[in-house]
Formats: structure tokens, sequence, C-alpha cells
């Protein structure tokens, strides 16, 4: 499984604030594109941060559940996540026992959504 670059620093977390957002059942994802930041050279590729909060359980849930969506991103963000990005995934409780395949596909929706969101609703009949 390929390492996938994340987000360490509070100010990397909150820069993102106020981004593109989408919500799925197993998470939120929150991207903006990653400019004039003095530490990371523009070719890093895309970085990742997870939160997970306290209420979603205990440590060993938390854990899991941070597991499960790094899992996630890095089987899913190879293809899809631009590279000039930088990505939070803010957890939600269904993450810890939605199915694995579900969460792979909430996040290849999420990425199509916050890059293409006029082409969100395209393709659904009415």
């Amino acid at each position: 499984m390929p390492t996938v670059a994340t987000l360490k620093k509070r100010a990397e977390f909150l820069r993102l604030r106020g981004g593109a957002r989408f919500a799925t059942p197993s998470f939120v994802l929150e991207t903006r594109p990653r400019l004039n930041v003095r530490d990371v050279a523009p070719a890093a590729g895309p970085r990742f941060g997870f939160t997970v909060t306290k209420k979603l359980g205990k440590a060993v849930v938390r854990n899991r559940i941070r597991r499960r969506l790094k899992a996630a991103v890095a089987l899913v963000a190879p293809g899809r996540a631009h590279s000039e990005h930088d990505y939070v995934l803010v957890a939600r409780p269904a993450a810890f026992d939605r199915a694995f395949p579900d969460v792979k596909k909430d996040l290849e929706r999420a990425l199509q959504r916050v890059h293409h969101p006029a082409a969100a609703g395209k393709g659904q009949g009415s």
C-alpha cells in the first residue's frame, strides 16, 4: 500500500477551512489548493489530514476509523487526488462499521465533487 503524505500541524488543518467541501455518510472532505506554502514544494503531491474526534468513541474506535480512512485514501487518491491540493477528512460515526468498499466509493465521489462541482448534477435522471 503506498504511503500517504499527511498534514501534521494545526495551522495546516485550519488553512483548509472554508474551502471546497463535500459530505458523505463516512466523512466530510475539505480541500483547498496549496498556494504559496513555504514549507512544501509544489510537486510534493496531495497531502491528507484526518480528524477523528473523541465524540466518535474511545481510542480503539478512533484509531480503527483513522486506519480505515487512511487505507481508503491510499487506494483511491493516486488516481483522483490533485497533486497541488491538501485535503482533510473529518470522520463521521458511520466510518467505523460501514463496509470498506462503500467508504472507498464515498471517497471517490467526494474527490469528484470537490473538484468538479458543476458536473455533480449531470447524468442523474429527474
